[in-house]
């Protein structure tokens, strides 16, 4: 009993670590000049959310419709989390960009 528990402890660290590695990375490719690199992340959690709805099966002969959807959207949930991440930073960039605008206009 007691080596489950501290495997669920290990497990859920490792979890913890992956999430917030993942999140932390997101920022700093979102800050980027380039625009591009803070898609990456998203286009990867999308292809994977696009391997796993093709890797749904039929078990009774009917085709999946609602498997499919279901797992498609649960799947890109990571996704929308990484754009919202992406947008979020990249606004700050769009608010700046129009400042510098303003102030050119001014001189």
């Amino acid at each position: 009993m007691a080596i489950a528990s501290r495997f669920l402890a290990v497990a859920l660290i490792v979890f913890l670590v992956l999430i917030v590695g993942g999140v932390a990375l997101q920022i700093f490719l979102s800050r980027r000049k380039s625009k591009w690199l803070g898609l990456i992340l998203p286009l990867l959690t999308f292809l994977y959310a696009l391997a796993l709805t093709l890797n749904v099966t039929s078990t009774d002969g009917a085709f999946p419709w609602g498997a499919l959807l279901a797992t498609f959207l649960l799947g890109n949930i990571p996704t929308l989390v990484l754009l919202a991440i992406y947008w979020a930073v990249r606004e700050k960039f769009r608010v700046r960009d129009q400042i510098d605008k303003m102030n050119i206009d001014d001189l």
